[in-house]
């Protein structure tokens, strides 16, 4: 299982955009699904969790997060 975290304006056109294999770092795991997402108020509070899902502790927070 293959997770990946990210941050966009457009939920439904990003996910296209990684099934169509349009983006390079993930195109080797398709398909994608969604299986959850935050929403935040400013791309800064979005930035943030993105970079602290990309750390140690942010990895384990994900992966608990999805287990359930």
């Amino acid at each position: 299982m293959f997770f990946y975290f990210g941050s966009t304006n457009d939920l439904k056109d990003r996910l296209k955009l990684h099934n169509k294999g349009a983006v390079r770092s993930t195109k080797s795991h398709m398909p994608w699904r969604l299986v959850w997402y935050a929403a935040f108020l400013t791309a800064n509070e979005a930035q943030d969790f993105e970079r602290y899902l990309k750390t140690g502790s942010g990895k384990a927070f994900g992966i608990n997060v999805l287990s359930q």
